[in-house]
């Protein structure tokens, strides 16, 4: 009787596709959304698989000039075309214009399979290194939040940046740590609270020996709210002919092995002599893939310092490619990315803060106090940013309230959010679902087996 009425559904489904099937008219074919990329461990994942980055720095006019490339899609169009021959996965954009829309050059981008690093700066709106506590105000805060709001939706935003080299090789611009790390809670916090996909937040900061790893500790102790979730720096320290041991960097790994969330380089490649760009032969190895997840090579566009690969000329559709455009790419194909999980450590760590001193001077900050968020930006959280002030906007530095005391332990969590959900905590290192896609199997066979008896 079993084997009967298995038989009988089993011809009963087939006749109700009996017949010619109707041609259905074919829609026009988009590619379908890349996987979001989030940060755990010390890691990144595109769903269940390891990410690595392998991209380009990407402003054309410089790294400092006031332009958008992705509001321009003649411009962006021009230049994915040339991302997608030479094999990236990502790229970096310095500065964007948060009161016009992305979608068409963010969906060509995500058409060619590539994710976005932002820096949510700009020249107008960012702290000021040399005077940190006034450009730290709600004017600046709304900005930072309406470029969040922007590029949040986009599936293949990878990460934002709350600054870029803001401390640096002169020892005044230490005092401005707490202010960048107090942005960096702010993000995160208004993430959350707006009920968003989880983007993660870092900072990108300069590779200066006497302060580098206080600046990765800083940014990685303190309480769950304050802590980044990844750490970047930007090293040009192997320059060809070189190797992992001659450049330092096999020390580098040893000094961040343990560090307890994702590392990359949001800058690399030296010009001092030829650029072989060699560095994907450690970047790319089991040498550094259990502490390091990438990086970005400096820069794809000429601006007059030497490092691009081609050279453009506004928004023209020429693009010239140098001698580097080939080998850049030659190197990409022959270093994939790992297989597997690199040796990943699954658990995310913080660290201690480092020791105020003579080099990591904080004022009256002292190891770990950091400035409250200003009272007038506390309402975006609930209320969101509103319109951005774009590029053209009167600017942030000394516009608006500033933080008038210091943040009490964990008040950069999360408490309400829009959709309900806390919104705290780091995401958990993705399963492997092969086992239960196994089990299922099994038993489905197993089932109908016994159908059959």
């Amino acid at each position: 009787m079993r084997s009967f009425a298995l038989t009988s559904a089993l011809a009963a489904a087939s006749l109700v596709h009996a017949g010619p099937t109707p041609t259905e008219k074919e829609l026009p074919k988009r590619t379908s959304s890349l996987p979001t990329v989030t940060a755990s461990g010390n890691a990144f994942w595109a769903g269940s698989t390891r990410f690595y980055v392998r991209g380009i720095d990407y402003q054309p006019g410089g790294s400092s000039s006031n332009s958008d490339p992705l509001a321009d899609t003649t411009v962006c169009k021009r230049d994915i075309a040339k991302f997608k021959e030479l094999g990236v996965n990502s790229i970096r954009v310095y500065s964007v214009d948060n009161s016009a829309d992305h979608t068409e050059c963010m969906q060509e981008l995500s058409d060619a399979g590539i994710y976005l690093v932002l820096d949510v700066n700009n020249p107008s709106y960012s702290i000021n290194r040399d005077d940190p506590a006034p450009s730290y105000n709600d004017v600046y805060l709304q900005s930072v939040f309406a470029t969040i709001d922007e590029f949040v939706k986009y599936d293949n935003t990878l990460a934002f940046f709350s600054g870029n080299e803001v401390i640096n090789d002169q020892s005044s611009s230490v005092k401005a740590a707490p202010y960048v790390k107090a942005t960096t809670r702010d993000m995160r916090q208004y993430i959350g609270s707006r009920g968003y996909r989880k983007v993660p937040v870092g900072y990108s900061a300069a590779d200066v020996s006497q302060n580098r790893q206080q600046t990765a500790d800083y940014f990685n102790c303190g309480t769950e709210d304050e802590r980044s979730d990844f750490f970047a720096f930007n090293d040009y320290s192997w320059c060809a002919p070189s190797s992992f041991e001659i450049s330092g960097w096999d020390q580098k790994v040893k000094n961040f092995t343990g560090y307890g969330i994702p590392i990359f380089l949001s800058e690399w490649g030296c010009i001092e002599n030829t650029r072989d760009f060699e560095e994907l032969s450690a970047l790319m190895s089991d040498e550094m893939s259990s502490v390091y997840s990438g990086g970005l090579m400096y820069e794809y566009s000429r601006e007059g310092n030497g490092y691009g690969i081609v050279e453009v000329s506004g928004d023209s559709e020429t693009v010239t490619e140098e001698a580097e455009f080939a080998k850049f790419s030659s190197a990409l194909s022959k270093y994939p990315a790992p297989t597997g999980n690199g040796g990943f450590t699954s658990t995310t760590a913080s660290v201690a803060c480092p020791t105020v001193d003579d080099t990591w001077a904080l004022g009256d900050w002292g190891a770990s106090a950091l400035p409250a968020i200003p009272d007038g930006a506390v309402k975006y959280m609930t209320a969101g940013a509103g319109a951005g002030p774009g590029l053209k906007g009167d600017g942030s530095q000394n516009a608006g309230g500033t933080s008038t005391g210091t943040a009490s332990a964990g008040s950069g969590s999360v408490t309400a959010t829009a959709s309900n959900d806390s919104g705290s905590g780091r995401p958990a290192p993705p399963m492997d679902m092969s086992v239960f896609w196994l089990t299922g199997a099994v038993a489905f066979f197993t089932l109908a087996g016994t159908l059959l008896l």
